[in-house]
């Protein structure tokens, strides 16, 4: 009597696989995403697979040759520079997005790029017909090119059709990999296991061929790329394609990259025309600054190896509610609450009865500490009502015991402001890298308490001991 298959049912937004339905998943707590899936059609599964018998695999030592990676440059600065400097030749890289966010853009010109430098490049959508793709290459004038098109879903039969062609393509892009479906899933395309196994058979022919696959994956409310997170695994490099739908300007970022660095990032504006690429992102961070306004401190940034220069705009106001209001927008709403507490625990500044609204001019985000210092002096100056000077930088990370500590690349931040017109910085003291100067143009802070008397210029602000 033939053994009878075991069921499981898989959440379908996270890939939590339960022994039963159930209507709340356990791993995302979504509703009504679990269904039923068979565990035989996962990596490495199949109907009546029997185990065999392994090979030797042969064994090697660390200390060796290293072979530096093959690459293909697509002619996008920026784009290179998140790759670390092209695609890996047999490399599997996964771009996510939100819709509209300018990914097939991104792709399509890349494509047109490579094609123009004698790549062979095969463009397969699975979301729009032909003639869609086609307008698109129009309007990005890549339709002159010899990117090759095709508009399929099945895995099966763009696998033939590329094992077919006369010359081995050097670039697949698959747009997207959520549209994608194999005949040896039984689920509909879309779901954990077509996601899956159709991930796993591009990868395969990726790594056999030594042809560089890109796959687009949608992104949930979350932010996160739909589907099973083993995808992220699987790839070689996963890049997320940023960006705010009322700002212009668009930021690719790597999120996971085996053959480079994960810090970097490539600043694009879109345009009607396509993706201009921005060579020097702190002119269009800082493009639209007004001058003598309080609660205004321009943020001396790193991403990567690239100086970023961003506008960090507070308001500090009266509160009529019970409990003060926290906005942010751009930053971590926790390191605020935590600047705030050291402004009134040592610098005796007493925001308990005033609303906060923190923004990061231009729509950018700001992930390392080093903004603390630039916050804290935007704070004081609203709260204040005194302006800071318009040619000044600030950067540093403040600690809980209220002194400021020093921050990497000092002097690439103060080359970066110098090429912008600032004359001025506030920093750290003991940062390295700083160029020595004779005059008092740059401003070492070891106590944020000092920062705050220099900025309040014997102003009172609402201390503690006023209002006592």
């Amino acid at each position: 009597m033939a053994k009878k298959s075991k069921t499981a049912f898989v959440c379908q937004n996270c890939g939590t696989v339960h022994t039963q339905w159930q209507g709340k998943c356990d791993g995302c707590g979504e509703w009504n995403t679990i269904v039923e899936d068979n565990p035989l059609a996962g990596i490495g599964g199949g109907p009546g697979r029997a185990p065999q018998k392994g090979r030797v695999v042969p064994l090697t030592s660390l200390d060796g040759e290293i072979e530096e990676a093959p690459r293909i440059v697509s002619r996008v600065a920026e784009l290179d520079r998140v790759t670390g400097g092209g695609f890996v030749r047999g490399s599997a890289v996964l771009l996510g997005g939100e819709p509209g966010i300018g990914k097939s853009t991104l792709l399509m010109q890349a494509a047109a790029a490579l094609s123009r430098a004698g790549h062979n490049i095969v463009y397969v959508s699975g979301e729009e017909a032909v003639a869609q793709v086609r307008l698109r290459a129009k309007r990005l004038k890549a339709n002159e090119t010899q990117v090759q098109l095709a508009a399929e879903t099945n895995v099966e039969d763009i696998l033939t059709t590329l094992g077919n062609m006369e010359k081995r393509p050097d670039l697949v892009i698959i747009d997207s990999i959520q549209t994608m479906w194999t005949d040896s899933a039984d689920s509909a395309p879309g779901t954990v296991t077509q996601v899956r196994q159709s991930a796993q058979a591009l990868i395969r022919y990726a790594k056999s061929t030594g042809a560089t696959v890109v796959m687009v994956g949608h992104v949930t409310k979350e932010g996160n790329i739909a589907g099973p997170r083993v995808v992220e695994h699987m790839v070689d490099a996963v890049i997320q394609f940023e960006g705010d739908g009322s700002h212009q300007y668009r930021i690719l970022r790597a999120l996971k990259n085996r053959f480079g660095p994960t810090d970097e990032i490539g600043v694009f504006e879109m345009m009607q025309s396509g993706l201009r690429q921005v060579a020097n992102p702190s002119e269009l961070f800082l493009g639209e600054r007004a001058d003598n306004a309080p609660g205004a401190a321009v943020f001396g940034g790193m991403e990567g190896t690239r100086p970023l220069l961003v506008e960090i705009q507070a308001l500090v106001a009266p509160t009529s509610l019970g409990t003060p209001r926290r906005a942010v927008v751009g930053w971590d709403s926790s390191r605020l609450s935590m600047i705030i507490a050291v402004l009134q625990a040592h610098c005796g500044v007493n925001l308990g009865q005033h609303d906060v609204y923190l923004n990061v001019a231009g729509g950018y985000r700001i992930s390392e500490p080093a903004a603390d210092l630039a916050v804290a002096c935007a704070l004081i100056s609203s709260l204040a009502g005194l302006a800071l000077p318009t040619d000044c930088v600030y950067f540093g990370e403040i600690s809980l015991s209220g002194s400021i500590r020093p921050v990497p690349h000092a002097g690439q931040r103060i080359k970066e402001a110098e090429k912008l017109g600032f004359k001025s910085a506030v920093l750290p003291k003991g940062s390295s890298d700083v160029p020595k100067r004779n005059d008092e143009s740059i401003f070492a802070a070891e106590k944020l308490v000092d920062l705050v008397v220099k900025i309040a210029g014997g102003k009172t602000l609402s201390y503690e001991s006023d209002e006592k």
